[in-house]
């Protein structure tokens, strides 16, 4: 059995490495966005996030003021596990204390916080079952300025591939600098509403740079990226050549009648840790 203890402990490392370590991958795509630039502002802006993520890293401090909803993504294989929902909301409660992680969490509508980053199906925990052997547990600290822009549309099987192009594009253009660009863009496409909104998040989890193995959604993948960067929106919403570093796609059958689609707006700190368990 896959123990309550070292479920706590991944948790609590996977947040910390989370605030305070921006993953490679987005790293490089953020120095490539520098080098191609030639927008002064959008230079100044992008060597100041580039700076913050060293200075966050040496200093083992989050990179960010705001240090997210703790959502976690739990792969759930053929093994036995102790008490999972209370180990990651432990977990969540140490990290918010030693990290320290800003306390988010409030009532939706008294706004009385919790002191703790956890309440009421908080920490979010998404758990798909899986054919292997283990436990993976990755977590997303999710800053709100970012996901304040997500959007729904619940199409028409009309609307094909260009109304999906469309829906997305004029997401991220709404938003402007509100995310914190450079962004990335996870989309959902299929499914019901709910489906569509958290294929949309998952996408996120994948690597900058990465496309999708259809190679139909692979090209939609990099127009859409290419349209939002025409827009000249630049980093922090200031001008420049890069206001998307990627933008990634997940789909799912749906009914016959709809095309539900689901934009998820990831701000340049893309935070994001993974830890997998075996029962030894």
């Amino acid at each position: 059995m896959i123990g309550q203890e070292i479920i706590q402990e991944t948790v609590y490392r996977l947040f910390r490495e989370a605030v305070t370590s921006i993953p490679e991958d987005v790293t490089l795509a953020l120095k490539k966005a520098y080098l191609r630039e030639e927008d002064e502002l959008a230079l100044l802006n992008l060597k100041a996030i580039l700076d913050n993520i060293e200075m966050a890293r040496k200093g083992d401090v989050p990179v960010c003021q705001d240090t997210g909803l703790p959502i976690v993504f739990v792969r759930l294989g053929d093994v036995r596990v102790e008490n999972l929902y209370e180990a990651v909301a432990e977990g969540v409660r140490r990290a918010t204390m030693e990290v320290p992680l800003r306390p988010n969490v409030v009532d939706p509508l008294s706004r009385d916080n919790t002191g703790t980053n956890t309440g009421h199906l908080i920490p979010q925990i998404d758990v798909e079952l899986a054919d292997t052997d283990s436990l993976e547990i990755t977590v997303m600290p999710k800053g709100f300025g970012s996901e304040n822009n997500n959007a729904l549309m619940m199409g028409l099987p009309g609307d094909g591939i260009e109304g999906v192009k469309d829906f997305v594009v004029r997401t991220v253009l709404a938003a402007g600098g509100k995310p914190c660009p450079p962004v990335i863009v996870g989309v959902g496409i299929g499914g019901s509403s709910d489906l569509a909104m958290k294929l949309a998040k998952k996408a996120l989890l994948g690597r900058v740079g990465e496309r999708n193995p259809d190679e139909t959604i692979a090209a939609l993948e990099e127009d859409i990226l290419e349209s939002i960067n025409d827009s000249g929106i630049g980093p922090m919403g200031m001008g420049g050549k890069t206001t998307a570093l990627d933008v990634k796609i997940k789909t799912a059958h749906t009914h016959t009648a709809g095309l539900p689609v689901g934009v998820c707006i990831q701000c340049w700190a893309a935070r994001r840790s993974t830890a997998t368990l075996r029962d030894e």
